[in-house]
């Protein structure tokens, strides 16, 4: 924990800090760029960057966990760091550049705060930050070493053995060691990093579910292509970098860089009913469950909820009613917002989903994955259904600006 002294001072700058730090972060990120494009070039996600959510993710993280450092009672700080770490160990981070981000992170502090940052203000924070820091030094090194791997070695190269159309803006690949040699196991519900040239030079990464393991030499992924868009007030939102490229440039017998499985949404052991909710591309880690629990001949009660736009552009519905089907202890809900002509039925809806006309298992363990505002949704119609929130579970694609709440 923090010294008495950092305490004291970390409460009462709270609302400062707290207050400004939309403002720092983005001040950090271009300090940091300028003196290492190459961490901007082929680490961070420059569509995320693009439209703030890079910053957002990490000003809510930085609030979070300090709030919850000088907290007299409540959550351990680090309870909020496991996803982050996850990522970061799917990215290769190591302790070395903890450093980096200290200095810029600080020097916006000073630029945007002044004055405010006396001394005092700046010890108190600084050992906020190594606090953060090393905690997730140690949660990352331990990851690292339950895969047996060194520190950020988390890349190898695959080739590509099949494409699949999965939906008109879906596909999923197929991706194995060139010479069929087994990769490591991934457990349900986990990701992995892929990481891709463009044409700028840039290597850029981004982490997608694992679907299928269907032999040891093998993980299937699917990516989704993201056109340019309309965020809803009104700007343009970045078309996909990598997802575009994955569906334009990858076929069978090219190579792909690939990371080890990480993610802490990972199905537990118990024997607890299973709900599982996804709304479109959130269906993947989900897929990744249901093809592990029917490879076992699981007989926990499953309910899975699924949500999207239409049948048409419903990736993986043919597989997902077959997983289900093939389950005596599984039941499978859909809402489509265009059902076309299909008359609807108790377990096909038009419309967003509505948990209420649903009964959900008491001690149920919940496992989410979809849009922000859809689980956002799913998760307060759950608790007023009095599912604990220890008991829901979240995987978000891409920065998790959820996480102060959640």
């Amino acid at each position: 924990m923090l010294s008495t002294r950092s305490t004291a001072v970390v409460k009462s700058t709270l609302p400062l800090i707290g207050a400004a730090i939309g403002d720092i972060t983005p001040v950090f990120y271009q300090r940091m760029f300028a003196a290492h494009p190459e961490l901007e070039r082929d680490l961070f996600n420059r569509g995320n960057q693009a439209q703030g959510d890079q910053q957002s993710a990490l000003a809510g993280a930085i609030a979070a966990y300090a709030t919850l450092l000088v907290a007299e009672d409540g959550r351990d700080p680090v309870e909020v760091l496991a996803r982050i770490a996850h990522k970061h160990a799917s990215l290769g981070i190591t302790e070395d550049q903890y450093p980096i981000v200290h200095e810029h992170l600080f020097a916006a502090i000073v630029e945007v705060l002044g004055d405010a940052v006396t001394p005092e203000v700046a010890s108190a924070w600084d050992e906020v930050y190594w606090h953060m820091a090393g905690a997730l030094v140690s949660i990352e090194k331990r990851l690292y070493a339950e895969a047996g791997v060194a520190d950020g070695d988390v890349w190898r190269t695959l080739v590509l053995r099949r494409r699949l159309q999965e939906s008109p803006d879906t596909v999923s690949f197929v991706l194995g060691t060139p010479d069929h040699s087994t990769l490591p196991n991934a457990q349900p519900g986990q990701y992995v990093s892929v990481q891709v040239p463009l044409p700028d030079g840039a290597r850029q990464i981004r982490q997608y579910s694992i679907t299928r393991s269907s032999e040891p030499s093998e993980w299937e992924i699917s990516v989704k292509a993201i056109p340019t868009g309309r965020a809803g007030d009104g700007t343009t939102t970045p078309a996909g970098e990598v997802s575009n490229f994955l569906h334009d440039s990858l076929f069978e017998g090219d190579e792909l860089r690939t990371s080890t499985p990480f993610g802490e949404l990972v199905l537990d052991d118990s024997d607890r009913p299973l709900v599982l909710v996804s709304a479109g591309i959130g269906a993947t880690p989900i897929i990744g469950i249901l093809h592990y629990l029917s490879g076992i001949g699981s007989a926990r009660q499953v309910l899975v909820l699924h949500a999207d736009r239409s049948p048409g552009r419903h990736a993986h519905r043919q597989q997902l009613k077959e997983l289900v089907a093939a389950m005596p202890t599984a039941s499978l809900h859909r809402w489509y917002e265009d059902l076309g002509v299909r008359p609807t039925r108790d377990v096909l809806r038009a419309g967003r989903i509505d948990l209420a006309s649903v009964e959900i298992p008491a001690d149920a363990q919940v496992y989410l994955c979809g849009p922000l505002p859809f689980m956002e949704h799913v998760r307060t119609s759950l608790l007023a259904q009095d599912v604990r929130a220890a008991d829901i579970h979240y995987e978000v694609f891409g920065p998790d600006k959820w996480l102060a709440s959640a």
